[in-house]
């Protein structure tokens, strides 16, 4: 934003669409969908699979950083409530530096173990992103409150869209995503003052 790259309405709604269909799609909610089925067949090897791939794809260190501190807080919070083994095991896991415990393998594990409905649980994930991505431009923006909405509203197909694709995704294409917004998001870590994490 200090660019003014998203510097108003339209382009607000272009960096939210690209982020969901071009950057969201092919990792946190590939991973969403992946870890609700290794969750669903119990099979915590694969979670700390996708574990240690989704570190690995999340390049910039304010983004792997904001990632895990996230999924730790869902999985504190929800931990008391489930009593499931595999969450425990994951979150043993966790606390002994095994796993980094990223917020989108959470999601999709507790997902799972809640019995929500994937469709579902993925169509709350891209809503959830895309309402963070419209919070920040709103503030840095600015915008006002009824533009961002506005631009929410115009996204629920394209949620929709998104969250019937990532159904099944595609393994090999995880990790395509934005490089620019890479490379803006290590610049951001080194800005003199900054709003937010990256």
């Amino acid at each position: 934003m200090q660019s003014s790259i998203v510097k108003d309405v339209a382009t607000a709604k272009t960096f939210v669409t690209e982020m969901l269909s071009k950057s969201i799609h092919y990792t946190d909610a590939a991973f969403v969908s992946l870890a609700y089925d290794a969750t669903g067949v119990n099979n915590f090897i694969a979670l700390l699979s996708l574990d240690e791939e989704c570190t690995a794809v999340k390049l910039p260190k304010e983004m792997r950083e904001a990632s895990r501190k996230i999924g730790w807080r869902l999985i504190k919070n929800f931990q008391p409530l489930c009593n499931n083994e595999l969450l425990n095991e994951y979150a043993k896991a966790v606390k002994a530096q095994e796993a980094s415990g990223h917020y989108c393998i959470a999601f999709g594990l507790l997902a799972s173990v809640l019995n929500i409905q994937k469709k579902d649980a993925l169509t709350g994930f891209y809503y959830n992103a895309a309402a963070g991505f419209i919070t920040n431009s709103v503030k840095l923006i600015p915008l006002s409150q009824q533009h961002g909405q506005e631009i929410l509203f115009s996204l629920h197909p394209l949620i929709e869209e998104l969250a019937e694709k990532s159904l099944q995704p595609d393994k090999d294409l995880i990790g395509l995503c934005c490089s620019g917004f890479d490379i803006r998001s290590m610049q951001h870590e080194r800005l003199y003052s900054r709003l937010y994490m990256s």
